[in-house]
């Protein structure tokens, strides 16, 4: 893998974002040529300090993967794009549709549109979520379940999905899709639970105010995002891979009242209060959820490689580091 990626020049939608940011690094020391797009809207995630210590290493352009004339120039010329560009926020899709629809569903065609005119020859890796599966009728869920979203991010993230599959299997651009979990880890957002609210508690952990656990009984799956970029990287560089849907998940099913629990162990300290899950949440809840990820382990022989604890070791301490930078 590392060698197929060295010299190839590389574009990464939402490229100043949490995920974007660390396969970046990764693709750097790898020898890649990379090229970041991010259109740094405040809700959206991006931060120039994702890329701190790389900052000449690679290009960056700030445009919106909305703007079709930018996506059509910065389309051209590369080997592997990495399509991480989204609106995440579950709740702002409820509050302001047509924007969710506009980044995470047409954007995309544009994108594909892009590609198939300007450079049909491009490898596609699109980052997709859970949310498309919306309440399980089995665990652990598997890329057979139904599909049935429960809130408008998920029903346009599915389009987004399907837009790439449609052209990978009419147009022949090569594309595939990796459905995430709860990714964590060093750079993703802890101001607001836009990304996950994890990283809410552990901002207010670090900050040393108690932080709230809903319900507590749900149980999640939860990927650091190194693993997640090994994920993203084996499917760019594999044939395998095209037209394929695939599920990540994390090294353990875990419920959230046990994994606050975790985190303060892993802390040394802290508190949390369990209080009853906000109305207009669960209207659009899911309840239980974790992943069935077998396909992605026997096809492209990815498994998470950071055990859940030492991942939010690695995280805690970069907050305590870098609290500031990300507030």
């Amino acid at each position: 893998m590392e060698s197929v990626l060295r010299e190839k020049q590389v574009l990464i939608t939402g490229g100043l974002g949490f995920i974007g940011s660390t396969l970046a690094r990764r693709l750097v020391e790898l020898g890649a040529c990379v090229t970041l797009v991010d259109s740094l809207i405040p809700e959206y995630g991006g931060n120039l300090f994702n890329i701190a210590g790389i900052e000449d290493r690679v290009r960056v352009n700030i445009s919106d993967v909305r703007d079709e004339h930018s996506m059509k120039y910065l389309v051209q010329g590369q080997d592997v794009l990495f399509n991480l560009a989204g609106q995440t926020s579950h709740m702002d899709s409820m509050q302001d549709p047509f924007t969710d629809l506009e980044i995470n569903a047409r954007a995309q065609l544009s994108i594909l549109e892009a590609c198939r005119k300007h450079n049909p020859g491009i490898k596609i890796v699109f980052a997709s979520t859970r949310q498309v599966y919306g309440k399980p009728d089995y665990l652990p869920v598997d890329e057979n379940h139904p599909l049935r979203p429960v809130d408008v991010n998920g029903v346009n993230k599915m389009a987004g999905e399907w837009y790439h599959i449609l052209y990978n299997n009419v147009y022949g651009i090569r594309a595939c899709v990796l459905r995430l979990t709860n990714t964590y880890g060093p750079r993703m957002r802890v101001k607001d639970a836009r990304q996950t609210f994890l990283g809410v508690w552990i901002r207010l952990l670090v900050e040393g105010k108690p932080f709230e656990v809903w319900d507590g009984q749900q149980v999640r799956d939860f990927t650091y995002v190194n693993d997640v970029t090994e994920a993203l990287m084996l499917a760019a560089t594999s044939d395998q891979a095209n037209g394929r849907i695939y599920n990540l998940g994390g090294d353990r099913a875990i419920s959230l009242k046990a994994l606050a629990d975790l985190l303060v162990e892993i802390a040394g300290g802290g508190s949390y209060l369990v209080r009853e899950f906000p109305a207009e949440r669960r209207r659009i809840d899911i309840g239980d959820y974790y992943a069935n990820d077998r396909l992605i382990r026997t096809e492209l022989g990815w498994e998470p490689a950071i055990s859940l604890r030492e991942g939010l070791a690695h995280t805690l301490a970069y907050y305590r580091s870098h609290l500031a930078d990300y507030l």
